[in-house]
């Protein structure tokens, strides 16, 4: 997926990502941030040509030799790490951590997602930021379930058949893409499986593990709690407090 993740993610709102981050860091003294998950490093970079001191984990080393290209391109200094976040270690005295672009949702399981964010908690330090953003049950279950995407250019294409899970938030997304090599095209299918919860569920597990001053926001919007019924992406921003 590497190979074809940025034709599919030209659309993709980066620059509200860099502006929502610039705005609830502005008053805050931040050296160094995580991205978890970074995929090809898009907001990675665009973080460190602010001039943060920048991280970048992913469990995909594809999608980390993309990103280290373009880090090189763009001549700024970033540390890549290959890791699991369910695994997530190595990383001590962060000023901030976040996960963007819904890779929360991949952490499906309860268990598993209370597990990460206690890595993340424990990478922080103290009154050190997190913040993440996942799909809202509504968009989950309005905009993409037993729904097909497709798209077609000219080197590469997909078909996207979005799969109803076993409980409400769950989802399965069955992919096929078609990318031009040399004079013909190859095949390649991929299962992804995506998860949401409620925002209480979310603030809950935060608090339980020690976050604090958890604050809650739609869709890029900068006013906190301003969330409607049909908001589509909810973010989170929690403050480490010992």
């Amino acid at each position: 997926m590497a190979y074809v993740y940025d034709k599919f993610m030209a659309e993709a709102p980066y620059d509200k990502w860099i502006q929502f981050t610039l705005e609830r860091l502005k008053n805050k003294k931040i050296k160094t941030i995580a991205d978890l998950g970074c995929g090809t490093g898009e907001i990675t970079v665009r973080l460190a040509e602010e001039g943060f001191q920048m991280i970048g984990v992913d469990f995909s080393m594809d999608m980390l030799s993309y990103a280290e290209h373009k880090a090189s391109n763009k001549n700024v200094p970033i540390t890549w790490l290959h890791q699991n976040l369910q695994e997530l270690e190595g990383l001590n005295d962060l000023d901030v951590a976040i996960s963007y672009c819904d890779v929360i949702n991949y952490i499906t399981e309860e268990d598993n997602l209370k597990n990460v964010f206690q890595r993340i908690y424990q990478s922080l330090k103290k009154d050190g930021v997190f913040i993440f953003d996942v799909h809202s049950i509504y968009h989950v279950e309005q905009n993409y379930k037993n729904q097909t995407f497709a798209d077609v250019m000219e080197d590469v294409s997909y078909i996207w058949f979005c799969l109803e899970g076993e409980t409400i938030g769950d989802m399965y997304h069955d992919l096929t893409f078609f990318a031009l090599d040399g004079d013909k095209y190859i095949r390649f299918d991929e299962i992804h499986h995506q998860r949401t919860y409620s925002i209480d569920f979310y603030k809950k597990l935060l608090y339980e593990i020690g976050f604090h001053h958890v604050q809650v926001y739609a869709d890029f919007r900068l006013e906190e709690e301003n969330i409607t019924s049909d908001s589509e992406r909810i973010f989170f921003v929690a403050e480490r407090c010992e």
